[in-house]
């Protein structure tokens, strides 16, 4: 149950890129990453004081650690989230944000001096030239004449605020537990989100909202972040994070899957063989030891 439980974390999270691209051009990036992490919150604060008897109390220093937090993993992914959704292909983008665990153990060698093994760096060169593929479209010449898209580099973004989320998510974690973190991280963020949203219209825009915005909305907010979340950590608690770090390779797969059949997105040539290496790097860095970032958001 445990490995079935991991494998429908995968293609949750491979969901959300679907959900988000459902939500482009419908729902206000601003909006839709308030409401996102309006619903989630509200389930993390449930599921935090049912599991830890309550909400643990913080001091100052965790407090400034939480806004930012709030502020990379919440805020700005999100918005560079759906902002790139509006532009490019939801295949596409989970292939660029798949390089997450590749960047995270790269700056980790940075910053903590974890040690950089030879399939890390095999890994690193394999997820980044498959990242560069897919954003180039296969003409990796391309992107010195034309440079990269502006949906591209939205994305890219993402990958950028996720790996200082991730990062800076280690120290906070020594005081407080992973659910207490991202339920304290998720608070912190949907109250920066609320106040542009707000700007760009929340609740004169909400009655516009089809039925379809609001399941992609719940979808995001419980099964691609919540239920996602407690999984992938009861997963990690049970067999241990190098075995559930290998189901994270399944998401750009499910993600490419359920684009082709939901939103008719095709598989190209360049995909696929982008899909391989990222895939690739990303197996062979969880092969070489593999560090949990707080969840994958996606």
């Amino acid at each position: 149950m445990t490995y079935f439980k991991l494998f429908l974390t995968a293609v949750f999270w491979g969901g959300t890129f679907i959900a988000g691209k459902g939500l482009a051009g419908n729902v206000d990036p601003y909006c839709a990453a308030f409401l996102r992490f309006a619903i989630a919150s509200l389930f993390l604060v449930f599921l935090t004081w049912r599991t830890q008897g309550g909400l643990p109390t913080v001091n100052r220093g965790q407090v400034l650690k939480i806004i930012f937090l709030g502020l990379t993993g919440i805020f700005a992914y999100n918005i560079l989230f759906f902002t790139g959704l509006t532009l490019i292909n939801a295949n596409r983008a989970s292939l660029i944000i798949a390089t997450n665990p590749i960047f995270i153990s790269l700056f980790s060698v940075l910053l903590f001096k974890d040690k950089l093994s030879v399939l890390k760096i095999a890994g690193l060169c394999l997820s980044v030239g498959g990242a560069l593929l897919v954003i180039s479209s296969g003409h990796i010449s391309s992107i010195f004449k034309t440079g990269i898209g502006q949906g591209e580099l939205a994305i890219f973004g993402c990958v950028i605020s996720w790996v200082s989320y991730s990062i800076m998510g280690k120290p906070l974690m020594k005081d407080l537990s992973p659910m207490a973190a991202v339920c304290y991280s998720a608070l912190a963020g949907t109250l920066m989100l609320f106040f542009p949203a707000l700007g760009h219209g929340l609740f004169s825009n909400i009655p516009t909202y089809s039925i379809a915005d609001w399941a992609n909305l719940f979808y995001l907010g419980f099964f691609g972040t919540v239920l996602g979340f407690f999984w992938y950590y009861e997963g990690i608690q049970k067999i241990g994070p190098m075995k559930a770090g290998v189901f994270i390779n399944f998401v750009p797969v499910s993600a490419i899957v359920l684009s082709y059949f939901f939103l008719n997105e095709p598989v190209t040539k360049d995909i696929l063989a982008g899909a391989l290496l990222v895939i690739a790097g990303v197996y062979l860095t969880n092969a070489s030891g593999f560090r949990a970032p707080l969840h994958t958001n996606k």
